[in-house]
């Protein structure tokens, strides 16, 4: 029995809304080996029937029995792998694939069979030198005349060793010389297994072939060597096929394929990877902005924040607790619905969502406040502690010898005095003496930071200047000094208590006055205190921690705190109720307090500010301070003012604006990207029909095709996506010394290589999706139709 038999074979074509049955009952059988012609004018259904035999073209009815098996059953892949490994097709018009060589062409069967990159190159030169094109082969088939292509097509149809091999009108391109050429191989073929021939031409037909058989109309006329009828059982009732193997397009062929057909378009390729690249460009440059900005930011915070602690103070003030708000909120009277569908308008009184509250510095709060250092060491970088002691400080002048007010303008005796208070020209430095230097620079050839009690420093501005506001506490007139000026010299004297202060018999205590204050620096005992340097705030910082004016250390606020305490003023006022400065009775424990603490009779701190390193480390100070309220009662409870939220909000909501408005540009962009190369693959799938007829022709399955395609968009999104970012990297240059040239700031836009490897990945990925259709489209391209086109 035959290899191949055909039982009953029909098939029908729809043009419309009529049928036209081109095979009307085909039985035939074929012997292993032989030379079979089958001849027949144009539509009588040969050309039908060989896509039949070779799996590219489905029959309506009857059955395609091959070696015993039946393909009743057959599914895609079980077609797939019946023309790659059973199946040699060899067409008029050659089809060989244009971008391939003449070696890959003939490769391509095997690189769906799974065989091995050596085997195939060795199998494909063999079968080429069967042919004579063994000196061809890394030509392209527009390099052959029409005789060699042949010879190639026919290379490829042998070359994975089918059992059958079909021609169609394998010589009608060729003139007589070539074709006698191309005949005598496919004769030669012949003596070791099956040949199917599709030809007009009765002529080479009656010289070449074995078996002639004649159709018409769609049905045999004659069969020159017909096979004797055998045991009809067997044929009517053939075996139902095993699972085959199945045959795979490597991902790596599906590349090469791709990138070899987008090299035969490289002007269209580029043009197309660069319309592509213009969203990934706008993406990148945003994350370059956003991510400088941040990291700017980050530079800038500790700075920033120097100026703008978390503020704890023991003035009164306006505290809601309950955080009740308006009404309709969530802790707020319930019998209030939240954004209400009625139109009833309700009063309600603001006031009642808040009370007066003071804080109380317990021990155990300023010893918590002070272990916060040891809890969040990332997060605080510095704290300070204000006291509302009073300080009794005489300067030498150009107009003699003044007392040097510490408080600023606008407080009150024992009010709150810091960096912040803007005026008083008169800080205690932090212990940190690193932090200093981060943010401020010593000017002059022996400055330095004070270290002593006796020491002090002087702050400047930008532009090395002292507001005359500072220099007439000092009674200085003169326009310009030098360094040399300070540094090093006496400029104020700290007076104790009892020397400032003295009692008189009926014991109350009067201050000295102006005409004292020559004596009292010149003869009267006291602190010396000198300057040691000058300090100016670096270019770089992005503000500073001081104010202008002189700065101070620790241990000449204990001292002065020492000395006060144990001073006689302090003493009588704690056992006296009324003033002893001015005779008269408190208004209230209040007043007698902020005298008390003047004096130095209290030393608790009247101000807390907690400098955080970043806004991360402000959350975390808060969070800390927050937790030391948890179960308080409300008058017991801490409250704090964060002048750094304000701040933080505004740069982040700038950022996050900026940031989103050019998000939605470079999303506009990676949308029209997006949908061009798909449109692009579109077109290069209408382009590359026929390479789809092909690669199915060979045994290609669908989703082998989808891969071609996907593998080009891939390709594509991968060029698309180095390019934005190689062109990213050089606009990035221009924005850098754009914003330089605006801001000052260098360097704000930067790429990492992470987020550039992201971006390439997010480009193969959306050309990737963008070429999900059109790759499905030509997966479902008819074989047998992708071939007729040209």
């Amino acid at each position: 029995m035959g290899k191949l038999q055909l039982v009953n074979i029909e098939k029908s074509y729809k043009t419309g809304n009529s049928s036209i049955k081109v095979l009307k009952g085909i039985s035939l059988e074929f012997r292993e080996s032989e030379f079979v012609s089958i001849l027949g004018p144009s539509g009588s259904g040969k050309t039908t029937l060989l896509n039949i035999i070779g799996g590219l073209d489905q029959y309506d009815a009857g059955d395609l029995v091959i070696n015993n098996l039946s393909t009743k059953h057959f599914k895609d892949r079980d077609w797939d792998a019946y023309r790659n490994r059973s199946i040699g097709f060899v067409f008029q018009n050659y089809n060989l694939i244009s971008h391939q060589s003449v070696l890959q062409n003939v490769e391509i069967a095997m690189t769906l069979s799974g065989v091995s990159n050596s085997e195939r190159k060795a199998r494909a030169k063999e079968a080429l030198a069967d042919v004579g094109l063994s000196d061809h082969i890394h030509k392209k088939p527009n390099q052959l005349s029409g005789g060699q292509m042949q010879r190639v097509a026919i290379a490829r149809a042998l070359v994975n060793n089918p059992d059958i091999i079909l021609a169609d009108e394998p010589t009608g391109a060729l003139d007589s010389k070539t074709s006698t050429q191309v005949m005598n191989i496919l004769r030669e073929i012949a003596k070791k297994r099956l040949v199917i021939m599709v030809t007009h031409n009765e002529e080479i037909a009656n010289e070449y072939s074995s078996r002639i058989i004649r159709f018409l109309d769609g049905e045999i006329q004659s069969d020159s060597d017909p096979i004797e009828k055998k045991d009809s059982a067997s044929i009517n009732q053939p075996r139902t096929p095993k699972k085959r193997d199945k045959t795979s397009m490597s991902l790596f062929t599906a590349l090469s394929l791709s990138f070899k057909n987008l090299l035969t378009k490289k002007g269209r390729t580029i043009l197309t990877s660069f319309a592509g690249s213009i969203g990934i460009i706008g993406v990148a440059l945003v994350l370059a902005l956003s991510s400088g900005l941040s990291n700017q930011l980050d530079v800038m915070q500790s700075d920033t924040l120097a100026n703008f602690p978390i503020m704890i103070d023991t003035n009164e003030q306006f505290v809601d607790f309950s955080e009740l708000g308006p009404p309709g909120s969530e802790k707020s009277n319930s019998k209030y619905e939240e954004f209400p569908e009625d139109t009833t308008i309700y009063a309600y009184d603001y006031s009642e969502s808040f009370i007066m509250h003071k804080n109380v510095f317990t021990d155990d709060f300023l010893s918590y406040v002070e272990n916060i250092e040891n809890e969040l060491p990332e997060a605080v970088n510095n704290i300070s502690f204000t006291r509302g002691v009073g300080v009794n400080l005489l300067a030498e002048g150009t107009d003699g010898v003044v007392k040097f007010e510490t408080m600023s303008q606008n407080s009150m005796m024992g009010g709150f005095s810091g960096p912040s208070m803007g005026f008083s020209h008169w800080y205690e430095m932090p212990k940190d003496h690193q932090f200093i230097l981060e943010l401020y620079d010593l000017i002059g050839e022996n400055s330095r930071l004070p270290e002593a009690e006796n020491e002090i420093a002087i702050v400047v501005d930008e532009y090395n200047r002292l507001s005359t506001l500072f220099l007439e506490k000092l009674a200085l007139t003169e326009e310009e000094y030098d360094v040399t000026d300070f540094v090093g010299k006496t400029m104020l004297k700290l007076l104790p208590n009892d020397v400032y202060y003295t009692e008189a018999e009926n014991g109350l205590f009067t201050p000295a006055n102006p005409i004292e204050y020559r004596t009292l620096y010149d003869e009267a005992d006291g602190l010396d205190l000198v300057v040691t340097g000058i300090l100016r705030v670096k270019e770089d910082a992005a503000t500073s921690y001081f104010s202008e004016g002189f700065i101070y250390t620790q241990e000449l606020t204990e001292r002065i705190i020492a000395e006060a305490q144990g001073s006689k003023i302090t003493q009588a006022q704690k056992d006296s109720d009324i003033n002893v400065l001015t005779n008269t009775p408190f208004q209230s424990d209040e007043m007698k307090e902020q005298l008390l603490i003047h004096l130095g009779a209290t030393t608790t701190p009247i101000g807390i500010n907690i400098y955080p390193v970043d806004f991360e480390g402000k959350d975390a100070i808060k969070e800390y301070l927050d937790q030391y309220n948890d179960g308080l009662d409300e008058e017991e409870q801490i409250v704090y003012n964060d002048l750094a939220e304000m701040v933080g909000d505004i740069m982040t909501d700038m950022i996050n604006t900026v940031t989103y408005v050019l998000v939605g540009f470079a999303a506009i962009s990676l949308i029209v990207s997006t949908i061009m190369i798909g449109i692009i693959t579109y077109v290069s799938v209408i382009e590359r029909t026929k390479e789809i007829g092909i690669l199915r022709s060979v045994g290609a399955r669908k989703k082998d095709i989808s891969r071609v395609f996907n593998a080009e968009t891939i390709i594509v999104g991968f060029i698309s996506g180095s390019l934005g970012i190689l062109i990213s990297y050089l606009l990035i240059i221009p924005i850098n010394r754009l914003i330089y040239q605006l801001t000052e700031i260098e360097n704000v836009a930067s790429l990492s290589a992470t987020a550039a490897i992201i971006l390439i990945l997010g480009s193969m990925a959306l050309t990737l999706i963008a070429g999900v259709i059109p790759s499905r489209m030509a997966a479902k391209k008819d074989p047998v139709v992708a071939l007729r086109t040209e």
